[in-house]
């Protein structure tokens, strides 16, 4: 019997667990294995296009990121979008900043305080550095800092500035829509 192991692309897996409330999303290698023991299949793979795969969990080092209710989760532009699939018909509250920002420092524990508050809302930050500079582009964002909000995947509501009473107000109208 010949086994062959093929690596693959990086791939994300999206969990959500509905009794802790936690979303999952890892990025991590596909592996597929390929046994072969019948002597048609181990003709050119080209020729017969055939392939008996498994995929294996690995222990390569992998991206995660989780999102808890009742707490602010760190994102990045590889997870973010992952976890606000993951977050389904939840509310998601996105806090743009800045390290250099002076208004994010100051709303930064109120955003957290919403978050314990608020137990059927997914809050999410981005540092919009270098790094996550082309999420930010996507979302749009002119000045910091800037709250989007998502319901089913799609932005419904902005808030710019270190405003919170506007940000209660936004999300009060997106929970009761």
């Amino acid at each position: 019997m010949a086994l062959q192991v093929y690596s693959g692309a990086l791939r994300t897996s999206v969990m959500h667990n509905s009794a802790s409330q936690r979303i999952v999303a890892t990025k991590q290698p596909a592996l597929v294995c390929v046994a072969v023991d019948h002597p048609q299949l181990n003709m050119k793979r080209k020729e017969r296009r055939l392939s008996i795969g498994f995929r294996v969990k690995s222990s390569f080092d992998s991206t995660a990121a989780v999102a808890e209710v009742g707490q602010v989760t760190e994102v990045s532009k590889d997870t973010f979008w992952p976890i606000v699939k993951a977050a389904g018909e939840k509310i998601v509250v996105l806090d743009m900043y800045t390290q250099w920002c002076g208004p994010c420092k100051v709303i930064a524990p109120k955003f957290q305080e919403l978050s314990q508050k608020y137990n059927d809302v997914v809050f999410l930050k981005l540092d919009c550095n270098q790094e996550n500079k082309p999420l930010a582009k996507e979302l749009g964002i002119k000045v910091v800092p800037t709250f989007k909000i998502l319901k089913d995947g799609k932005i419904v509501k902005e808030v710019t500035g270190a405003k919170l009473d506007d940000l209660i107000a936004a999300i009060d109208t997106v929970r009761s829509t």
